[in-house]
């Protein structure tokens, strides 16, 4: 039997039935294509009445039962089928796809199941051929995994048999509607009001940041906040897989990669990005993450005049960080001593920005930690802020405090001379 939505019609017709509607009104949009989103909605759903209308005599649903076979025939036909429901719930931060008939979400930090499932795998494969289509994306035999964006700006990571063993998988981290604020993350627990000066000055102080942490740590949003500290007038070019940053300033340029044609030509990845940037007259280059040989070209970008570039990158601590740095820049192919790369981040990098996503789902600023100098041949970490435990509570909620050292960066009289006198209580003095 089907959900209490659906009263004592058996799931076999209801489908049946969806699939009918589903059908006939496929057709018509293949006859007489609307030209706009809104003339689609409107055709739909006046051919879903007139389709309905022609067998409502047979079934002898009720009115509640009729609207939640319209919602669902309209999630088939405009939205994203099962999911589309889970896409409108603001408390659902990710939902996971394991195959056609396991759907899990995440909500407030922890993991829950869904009771929402697909017919079978074709299903699921159109509705992950409706994300990636607009974008002229793809998945196939030749292209098992792909990253996309929907609509309203949530990302995408889909990957299809046989990399994926049970089934097509697909994972969507929901993009908040209302960008978060730094008063907001604050009283989340996340930064303090000192972390938020701070970085309100070193940004503006055109300091080169570098965002770590695990992965669903906050560090996209984190950068999404401290990007809003840029002054207008600067010319940003900001550089993702799937684009998701926003920016409010006025002159942002935003860029994207591109996956190869059929023909496995027409690909344009991060490093071909970042390189093109550089030709773009920018004043800061903002790249949502790195992962490969691109790491080198920002490192030379932020030692030959652009200063104030900010990115992220997946890191278990800040010193974790420096080694991916090293072994990323290293991808790019160069023959350069490992001494000589670690000079470019000892030079290139100020400020390393450390999230965690703790146990508890809480996302947290762990560590802050300045890029001094060189020590022999060792990139060396001062760290300004840290993230004390002190305890874990019964309900599993872990209790703690960012601290400042004491410390106060060797780059101090950098952001006073761009005006910011910082009090010593910011640093713990």
């Amino acid at each position: 039997m089907t959900t209490s939505k659906r009263g004592p019609l058996s799931l076999e017709k209801y489908e049946k039935i969806k699939l009918y509607l589903i059908r006939e009104i496929s057709h018509n949009l293949d006859a007489a294509p609307p030209q706009s989103n809104e003339d689609l909605h409107r055709k739909i759903e006046e051919w879903l009445n007139e389709t309905y209308a022609g067998i409502e005599k047979q079934l002898s649903l009720t009115e509640s039962q009729r609207e939640h076979l319209f919602s669902e025939t309209l999630a088939e036909l405009i939205g994203f089928g099962p999911i589309q429901p889970l896409l409108a719930e603001p408390d659902i931060s990710e939902i996971m796809i394991a195959g056609p008939y396991q759907i899990y979400v995440e909500r407030n930090g922890k993991l829950e199941d869904t009771d929402a499932t697909f017919a079978d795998e074709a299903h699921l494969m159109r509705i992950i051929n409706r994300i990636l289509s607009p974008l002229g994306r793809r998945v196939d035999i030749d292209n098992l995994m792909a990253d996309a964006r929907l609509p309203d700006g949530s990302r995408v990571n889909i990957a299809i048999p046989p990399v994926a063993v049970d089934g097509p998988c697909v994972t969507i981290r929901k993009f908040l509607e209302s960008k978060l604020t730094m008063e907001q993350i604050i009283e989340l627990g996340t930064a303090t009001a000192h972390m938020a000066e701070f970085f309100e000055a070193c940004v503006a102080t055109r300091l080169n940041i570098l965002i770590t942490g695990n992965t669903s740590s906050g560090k996209t949003t984190l950068l999404n906040i401290l990007t809003g500290y840029i002054p207008g007038d600067e010319r940003i070019i900001t550089i993702e897989d799937a684009a998701e940053l926003k920016l409010n300033q006025k002159y942002v340029v935003r860029m994207e990669t591109k996956m190869p044609n059929v023909d496995g030509i027409g690909g344009v990845v991060t490093r071909d990005l970042v390189r093109n940037a550089l030709r773009m007259r920018p004043d800061r280059i903002v790249v949502g993450e790195v992962r490969s040989g691109e790491a080198l070209d920002m490192l030379q970008a932020m030692n030959t005049g652009h200063d104030g570039s900010l990115t992220t990158l997946h890191a278990n601590s800040p010193r974790d960080a420096i080694s991916r740095l090293e072994t990323m820049a290293m991808m790019a192919g160069l023959d350069m001593p490992l001494s000589a790369l670690r000079t470019q981040i000892a030079s290139a990098i100020d400020l390393i920005i450390h999230m965690e996503r703790l146990s508890d789902g809480s996302r947290r600023i762990t560590r802050v930690s300045e890029v001094p100098r060189m020590e022999g041949n060792i990139v060396t970490l001062s760290d300004i802020f840290v993230f004390e435990r002190t305890y874990t509570a019964p309900d599993g909620t872990i209790h703690g405090e960012m601290k400042a050292t004491g410390l106060r960066p060797i780059f101090s009289p950098r952001l006073k001379a761009a005006g910011f006198t910082l009090t010593g209580d910011v640093f713990g003095a």
